[in-house]
């Protein structure tokens, strides 16, 4: 190329030698010689655009795309953009349920056409090319009823086809506010929606086109997802209708079974004597033991919302029972002792009443039917003998008729208690496990 241009060179400086001669040469000047200088000009420019060709690498197409800064979204004449998501992974992180809060990801893979960004196959012979995020405009996405979303971009770098398809994978995260419904807690099972929206404002904007849609990790904690499904909801209001169930062996055993097992030896303590304070004392510490067990887990009871939890009732119900039956064990115990009900009411205090009445009138009454003039000492001391062994008989008596009047009380009080107890457990666990509370989850679109 080198030489082309040097010989060139040369012939154009003999030339213009030949064109510095005076005006009158002009003339004269063959017309060939023009036609000469016309066919140099032309070589000379075809010799540099061979020596300087355009670059054609991939890198070199990339830098061509940069450089035109298309950061904007792609306009076209009805001013909305198609997203389309072919591929869409859905997974249940946690699922909180003292603020009643599902942290959810989403991993999508998002396909756009910017036109701008096409290329001539034919100069540049390449069907792909890579280029930065930030460089183009890229779309979002968000969850229309979570507190929080947050889009990271999967890679740093996106991939473009030479008909100015876009093709980019996203991942976002999100914390979605759904009032699971908690009635049957530990039994909870409910379905929460999570909303799947682009940016749009009025006729301008972007619009999502949804394809297949798969989940996995579906079991977290306590937690466990049973299905997920996409679903669409009028126009352009697109959602993952998500089926939660929690597994009820943790909270039975941490929350329910406790609270069985204390009533359980509530019935059981009816067994130790009424007497002698045996019972009372268990019962005052099955009573402690089980404010204590509230006390410990009041944190981990779930949130109160909508469907406030019946098991927050149950336990405030089995405290209830707790209570009473320390109650109604103290009262009968007095019984036993004294026969008095709430030191008011006095079982067998009539009859006693008379026996004492009886006993000073035979006291005082004189003896005229026998005249002892000189009586010993010994018979003094017998007949005072005679009348504490009559009055601690009639003591026993009394006791042992406050006694019975208080276990007749005792076993009465406990049938009651324990078809009232059983009844109360079969009843509960019927509505944990049946009962359905309803709840609006689609209030945020209304």
């Amino acid at each position: 190329m080198a030489g082309c241009e040097s010989g060139l060179v040369g012939s154009f400086t003999q030339l213009s030698v030949n064109l510095s001669c005076p005006c009158d040469a002009v003339k004269t000047f063959p017309v060939h010689n023009m036609e000469k200088v016309v066919f140099l000009l032309s070589l000379l420019t075809a010799c540099r655009g061979v020596s300087r060709p355009a670059c054609t690498s991939r890198r070199c197409l990339a830098e061509m795309l940069i450089k035109k800064e298309f950061v904007s979204q792609p306009q076209y004449d009805n001013c909305t953009h198609v997203i389309n998501v072919p591929y869409l992974v859905y997974e249940t992180l946690s699922v909180d349920t003292k603020q009643l809060l599902l942290n959810v990801r989403l991993d999508a893979t998002l396909v756009w056409r910017d036109p701008d960004l096409a290329w001539n196959t034919t100069v540049h012979p390449y069907d792909q090319v890579v280029l930065p995020v930030h460089k183009i405009w890229t779309p979002e996405f968000y969850v229309t009823n979570a507190l929080v979303t947050n889009m990271k971009h999967d890679s740093r770098d996106l991939l473009v086809f030479s008909n100015g398809t876009v093709q980019h994978d996203v991942s976002v995260t999100a914390q979605v506010s759904c009032e699971v419904n908690l009635f049957n807690y530990p039994f909870a099972a409910d379905e929460c929606p999570v909303a799947i929206e682009s940016w749009a404002t009025g006729d301008c904007g972007t619009q999502l086109e949804l394809g297949e849609m798969r989940s996995i990790d579906g079991s977290h904690g306590d937690w466990q997802t049973d299905s997920v499904e996409l679903l669409k909801q009028g126009e352009g209001r697109n959602y993952i209708w998500v089926g939660l169930s929690i597994k009820p062996s943790n909270p039975f055993i941490t929350l329910l079974l406790p609270s069985v097992l204390i009533l359980l030896a509530d019935v059981g303590s009816f067994a130790l004597p009424l007497t002698g304070g045996e019972r009372n004392c268990f019962k005052v510490t099955l009573v402690l033991s089980f404010t204590m067990f509230l006390n410990i887990l009041s944190e981990q009871l779930p949130g109160d919302g909508h469907c406030s939890p019946i098991i927050r009732t149950h336990f405030c119900v089995c405290l209830v029972l707790l209570v009473l039956s320390m109650l109604v064990s103290m009262i009968l115990t007095r019984v036993a002792h004294d026969g008095s009900l709430l030191m008011c009411c006095c079982f067998g205090g009539s009859a006693s009443k008379a026996t004492k009445k009886k006993k000073v009138d035979e006291e005082n009454k004189p003896d005229i039917n026998v005249v002892q003039l000189n009586d010993s000492e010994d018979n003094q001391t017998l007949r005072k003998v005679g009348k504490f062994l009559d009055g601690f008989d009639e003591k026993e008596v009394e006791s042992e008729k406050r006694q019975k009047i208080a276990h007749m009380l005792d076993r009465i009080f406990f049938w009651i208690y324990f078809i009232c107890t059983t009844g109360y457990f079969v009843g509960m666990l019927y509505v944990m496990a049946r009962y359905k509370c309803v709840v609006n989850h689609f209030d945020f679109w209304l």
